[in-house]
């Protein structure tokens, strides 16, 4: 083992800086502790010293962020590994396998930052729907009620847009949204205006953008290159806005290429005393802190842990393991939809989510007790790159390019599917395949349950037609990842979805749970999750206000200051949901 050199103490050494790790490092320095940010990626986003300017590598280039890895990480330098059981053996395959941008700022500096809250019945799914056979649902420990405060708060944190009363099925809110909604895309005028007219209720979506100039950054341009892309202008807020004022209160340290290798215990093995981690040039320190925040995603984190054989008693480390079941609807147009330009998705609709009774029938034909679909996204297809790729050389691909029917001319309904929790579905160690670091690479395994690809075939042609009351000519069904994985297609076997949960759940039971319920891991007394892996559910809805807000929550119990509960009357936009129109 290489010698280690020791670092300054402080107050919390936070393991991630993307959403929970920068919301940990916000609200543990407003609170006058001294926070050390460990980020094993590079810093592509802001500088270190004040004013904390835009360090100006993020652009527009679908080279460099899709075929050159520049937000990280390197598959060829820190390979993951996946098979859909362990039938399969070791693995399927090697290299890209769900990854998140690796730097500071984490995953949500490639998001399009939908920002959606989830509903009331999301926090009860068991208590609600009922047991589903092969998973291992439960209630969260948390419901919305307690969680209402911290959602609010979250909006204002990273400056959400969006319209109260927009959406039908939204719970109950304390507050109006930060931000008006921006302008709508045109595609979505044309989708949305279709879905109204086949009795669905779609609604310009929460987002993480700026609409107007907002926490010292400016208004969007709408530029198009959201989904995928850093902002190069600062527009988005989650988590460039809550990073820099922890920065600027001057007691926290952010260290990028600083990738954490242990958990260190006391002599007690129920208290951690700080962490180790390789700097760049590959020589090991050791922070020691009186809190460990770990905040690295529901792929990491539960690495890291299983590494160190750590917070597993229960068992459950890197277990139940949830995606979203992507269902992919595309659209071709006889006019222009003008994709290019925009936030990527201004409109949702949630109808998909609240099912019918018809649904419901539909599902106990099937074998299901119940099934629930996900948040629809209206959204664009792929930029003008990735649109070559897809079209034969030669003299036809001048004029394809020219017509733009895989680009101009498309639009793509994106069903973010509820996936249903197993055990047998899980991250752990490769057994083989190795990083650059020498350490075990993560292996995922998972395969979707029945209740994800039913609801997938069941909804799909209901979105196949709002497309062609849009006026699509043709329309194209796919997932992620594919019921049959020897008919894969371009997406390939893995599942491609970046919603990543569940692998470190919350609970009060230390039997049942890796964390209690305001993520303190049940077996290390002091150390705190702030990321999805706490997630009980994936539910249907985009994952990072959520994060967001349970870090908040888990933060501000930390430092002795949590937020007051807020209740449902003289709330906004109270949503019990319309009843149902649809055909």
């Amino acid at each position: 083992m290489p010698p280690v050199t020791p670092d300054a103490d402080a107050d919390a050494v936070v393991v991630g800086s993307g959403p929970g790790g920068a919301t940990a490092a916000d609200v543990l320095t407003a609170a006058g502790w001294d926070v050390v940010v460990l980020e094993k990626g590079p810093n592509r986003l802001l500088e270190l010293e004040a004013p904390y300017a835009l360090k100006g590598d993020l652009s527009n280039d679908e080279i460099k962020l899709w075929f050159r890895w520049f937000l990280g990480p390197d598959p060829l330098l820190e390979p993951r590994t996946y098979r859909r059981t362990e039938a399969d053996g070791d693995h399927l395959l090697v290299g890209e396998v769900n990854n998140l941008p690796s730097g500071v700022g984490g995953g949500a500096i490639h998001a399009d930052a939908k920002m959606p809250r989830f509903r009331e019945d999301d926090f009860r799914p068991l208590s609600r729907w009922g047991p589903m056979e092969g998973a291992a649902l439960a209630d969260w420990p948390v419901g919305y009620d307690e969680l209402e405060a911290y959602y609010a708060e979250a909006e204002v944190l990273v400056g959400v847009e969006g319209e109260v009363g927009a959406n039908p099925y939204a719970s109950w809110r304390s507050s109006p949204f930060p931000m008006p909604p921006g302008p709508d895309m045109y595609g979505a005028v044309v989708s949305a205006a279709a879905a109204e007219r086949l009795g669905y209720h779609p609604y310009r979506a929460p987002t993480a953008i700026n609409t107007v100039a907002y926490d010292g950054r400016p208004a969007c341009t709408n530029c198009g290159f959201c989904g995928g892309y850093g902002c190069p202008i600062g527009a988005k807020g989650d988590p460039l806005g809550p990073l820099r004022r922890a920065l600027g209160t001057g007691r926290c340290h952010l260290r990028p290429r600083s990738t954490v290798t242990e958990i260190v215990l006391d002599g007690t093995g129920r208290r951690a005393r700080g962490v180790r981690y390789l700097d760049e040039a590959g020589v090991l320190h050791e922070v020691t802190a009186r809190h460990v925040v770990l905040a690295g995603g529901a792929f990491e984190t539960p690495r890291l842990l299983l590494r160190n054989g750590l917070a597993n008693s229960s068992g459950l480390v890197g277990r139940n393991l949830t995606f979203h079941f992507q269902t992919f609807v595309a659209g071709g147009f006889p006019f222009r939809l003008h994709p290019h330009r925009g936030r990527v998705v201004t409109h949702l609709h949630d109808d998909l989510l609240v099912p019918t009774e018809a649904d419901l029938s539909a599902a106990r034909a099937a074998g299901l007790p119940w099934i629930r679909g996900g948040v629809v996204e209206h959204g664009a297809g792929p930029g003008p790159v990735m649109e070559a790729l897809a079209y034969p050389p030669g003299p036809v691909h001048n004029q394809l390019m020219r017509e733009s029917v895989a680009r101009d001319r498309l639009w793509v309904f994106t069903m973010q599917g509820e996936d249903m929790p197993q055990p047998t579905n899980r991250v752990d160690l490769d057994p083989v395949v190795r990083d650059v670091h020498g350490l075990p690479a993560g292996r995922v395994t998972y395969q979707p349950h029945g209740h994800e690809t039913f609801a997938s075939a069941h909804w799909a042609p209901a979105l196949e037609s709002v497309l062609r009351e849009a006026g699509a000519t043709w329309t194209d069904v796919s997932t992620s990842p594919p019921p049959d994985p020897a008919r894969a297609g371009p997406l390939g076997v893995a599942p491609v979805s970046r919603h990543v949960m569940g692998t470190c759940r919350m609970g009060v039971d230390p039997a049942t749970s890796v964390v209690d319920p305001l993520g303190r891991f049940h077996d290390v007394e002091n150390m705190v999750c702030a990321d999805s892996s706490v997630f009980v559910t994936s539910t249907g809805y985009n994952p990072t206000l959520t994060i967001v807000a349970l870090a908040l929550r888990a933060c501000r119990h930390l430092v002795g200051d949590p937020l007051p509960p807020t209740g449902p009357a003289g709330g906004l936009s109270p949503g019990a949901g319309p009843g149902s129109s649809r055909r």
